[in-house]
């Protein structure tokens, strides 16, 4: 599992149903390392730390093999890496095989497993379609969430390498399922 783009993004606002939203799911491919800290990526804006930052979120990952699925449903988007909302995009990232609580070596950090992605109405503002948030549920390409254990910085061409799998635990793809 590789890193093929890494992605941050500024705080944006955005019009949506008549309203004005500001959003950090705008995030775009770099073309230098980025800092994982302990609850955020370094020059990422997270504009709710509800649900995005913060210790049990402090990266999201996505593959790019998902990517394809997404792209026939929506062709007229000017696709690029970041559409997601990851921080970092993997060349082949499966839920179904990583389980919560599994730590992973990547670059100058050290990273743990901890949940699934869900899907928010800012998904929907990214793609200028709302029914990506339903098309995104019924799969189980959700992306995981990563706590940082050791902060560092992390580039394009890093691997992603399992330090210890977590036994007795769910999958993503499990977690992700019991949420629906």
């Amino acid at each position: 599992m590789k890193v093929v783009s890494v992605n941050i993004g500024e705080r944006k606002k955005v019009s949506w149903r008549k309203k004005e939203i500001e959003t950090g799911i705008y995030k775009f491919p770099v073309d230098k390392p980025i800092f994982l800290g302990s609850e955020d990526v370094k020059g990422d804006s997270v504009v709710d730390r509800k649900y995005h930052g913060g210790i049990e979120q402090a990266v999201y990952g996505y593959s790019e093999k998902h990517y394809n699925y997404f792209k026939k449903l929506h062709p007229d988007l000017d696709w690029q890496f970041g559409m997601f909302g990851e921080n970092i995009t993997f060349d082949d990232l499966n839920e179904e095989e990583i389980t919560v609580g599994s730590t992973y070596q990547l670059g100058e950090c050290k990273l743990e497993v901890t949940k699934p992605r869900q899907p928010c109405y800012k998904l929907g503002i990214r793609f200028n379609d709302p029914a990506i948030i339903k098309q995104f549920w019924e799969t189980s390409m959700s992306g995981i969430y990563f706590k940082v254990l050791e902060v560092g910085n992390v580039k394009v061409g890093d691997a992603l390498g399992l330090i210890n799998r977590s036994k007795d635990t769910l999958t993503i793809a499990q977690l992700y399922e019991s949420k629906k």
